[in-house]
């Protein structure tokens, strides 16, 4: 009887309660979910960095030995599993999977594209019918390989990134996928490439599609010369753009990563703001930002 009271007393409790506390109540829940998944994403790293690989991390896919590391926002792991194991991986081709795999191997798997993220941007890929495309950030290159599936044969993609030796991981799958000859890799800084592309002004407008995963604290500058080099009705997507969900916590609860968070919140109000594009913010992945240039 007294465990029926006491039931009674939680169910009848929140009515008691003005708006105004609950909405407090909840602001904290969310708050404490939120500092929970990100202590449980830094410990996993940084075990992950201990032992040399990011197995640690609690891998999704049809084995559970490697596959994918778990980088989503949704709060229930088990869900962002059956949305992979529904519809991602079964439509996912054989070269991705296998890349997939090499990368999960990799001490910064982390950083890999999302695979349901990688869903989105092929469907984008295919309703722009992009042929020529550019990537700043390339890792070992699943997105990459993605883009390189989903364009034209004779279609173009310009690979940026500083370090080649990560490209090489997935370079013998995207060879025996027969994708290399669409795909100029150039290690480099990403800016002084978008210049030199600039300087030639017949490239202003030449490109159907950008993918950016780089250096956060250039995002806004590769906007600004994105928008020069996409041609209207093109599309550019940013990748992490809701920072493992920090971007919507006090900034003194996520104070090791604060500095990313801070050129991630400054973007998002950026391309709220600007008038040449359509954005759309999805949170697949890290969080993705669909941006269409409009004029």
């Amino acid at each position: 009887m007294a465990g029926f009271l006491c039931c009674r007393a939680i169910i009848i409790m929140p009515t008691l309660l003005s708006s105004t506390m609950m909405s407090d109540l909840r602001e904290k829940q969310f708050m404490i979910e939120n500092i929970y998944l990100i202590l449980e994403r830094r410990l996993a790293l940084g075990i992950s960095e201990l032992l040399g690989e990011a197995s640690c991390w609690r891998v999704m896919g049809e084995s559970a030995k490697k596959t994918t590391v778990y980088k989503g926002l949704l709060k229930n792991e088990e869900l962002y599993q059956y949305i992979l194991e529904t519809s991602v991986y079964p439509r996912e081709p054989e070269p991705l999977k296998e890349l997939r795999d090499a990368t999960a191997a990799h001490p910064r798997a982390i950083i890999a594209t999302a695979p349901d993220a990688g869903q989105s941007i092929d469907m984008l890929l295919k309703l722009v019918n992009a042929k020529k495309t550019i990537e700043i950030g390339v890792f070992t290159g699943y997105s990459l390989l993605l883009t390189a599936l989903s364009i034209p044969d004779d279609g173009k993609i310009i690979a940026i990134d500083v370090d080649r030796k990560n490209y090489e991981i997935g370079l013998p799958i995207i060879r025996r996928a027969g994708v290399e000859h669409k795909i100029n890799f150039i290690e480099s800084q990403a800016l002084p490439v978008l210049d030199k592309l600039l300087e030639d002004h017949e490239n202003e407008g030449s490109l159907d599609f950008a993918f950016v995963d780089a250096d956060k604290g250039n995002y806004k500058n590769y906007h600004e010369r994105l928008m020069k080099l996409l041609k209207v009705g093109g599309v550019v997507v940013y990748d992490n753009t809701l920072w493992h969900g920090t971007v919507a916590l006090p900034e003194d609860l996520v104070e090791e990563l604060k500095e990313m968070r801070k050129h991630i919140m400054e973007l998002n109000k950026y391309l709220a703001t600007d008038s040449r594009v359509q954005i759309c913010v999805a949170p697949l992945g890290d969080g993705i930002t669909i941006c269409r240039r409009i004029y």
